[in-house]
Formats: structure tokens, C-alpha cells, sequence
């Protein structure tokens, strides 16, 4: 898959493709000689095969199997989701920090005195 699922010169060239195919049907020659028959028939089909790309991309877009409601139904179940865990993170960072750690001065405090210590055997 194309990292860009829906490639914007694909779509843009449909009108100018369009507008060509319409140029050579309005033409003073019409469609009278084989060449201008040609060139209509060239355009005309340049025109199907974009089109046709275009809406097979369109087609297969992830998530456009889902009818609108259930796609509803998604986007409310995903903002709800977001929802509870803004306010997770919300309560989370109104808690306060507890410190477990003990300061230097008090560890070494602790050290020395064990050092001083007899040992009981």
C-alpha cells in the first residue's frame, strides 16, 4: 500500500483530463477525421483509467467498509477512550509525589553506625 493512501496529483489531474476530453469533442472539427477520433478516444480513455484509479483507491480506503453509523460509533467509542485516559492522567498528576529515597547524609549516618557496632555472635 502507498504511503499516501489518496494521492493528491491523481485526483487533481481527473479535471484537467476531463476538461481535454471536452476540448476535443467541441472542436470545430468534431469528431469528422479518424485523428480527432483518435484523440477523443485517447482522452476519453486516459480520462476512465484515472477515474477508475481514483475510485478504486477511494474504494479501498481503510474503515470504508463500515456504513456511517457504525464509523459514528467508532469515533464516539475511540473519544471516549481519549476521555477516560485524559482524566486518568489528570488524577495521576494531581497525586503527590512520594519519596521512597533516603538522603545521603542519613544513609551515611546508618553506615557509621553499623560499622561502630559489635557484631553479636
Amino acid at each position: 500500500m502507498p504511503s499516501n493512501p489518496l494521492p493528491v496529483n491523481l485526483y487533481e489531474s481527473l479535471l484537467s483530463k476531463l476538461v481535454a476530453v471536452l476540448q476535443l469533442t467541441h472542436q470545430n472539427e468534431g469528431t469528422t477525421t479518424p485523428a480527432a477520433k483518435q484523440a477523443i478516444l485517447q482522452a476519453t480513455n486516459d480520462f476512465k483509467s484515472a477515474l477508475s484509479q481514483a475510485k478504486d483507491l477511494v474504494v479501498n480506503l481503510p474503515g470504508g467498509e463500515l456504513q456511517i453509523q457504525e464509523q459514528d460509533e467508532v469515533i464516539q467509542m475511540l473519544e471516549t477512550l481519549r476521555d477516560r485516559k485524559r482524566a486518568q492522567l489528570e488524577r495521576f498528576s494531581r497525586q503527590p509525589l512520594q519519596s521512597y529515597a533516603i538522603s545521603t547524609t542519613e544513609q551515611q549516618m546508618e553506615l557509621d553506625s553499623m560499622a561502630s557496632t559489635p557484631a553479636n555472635d
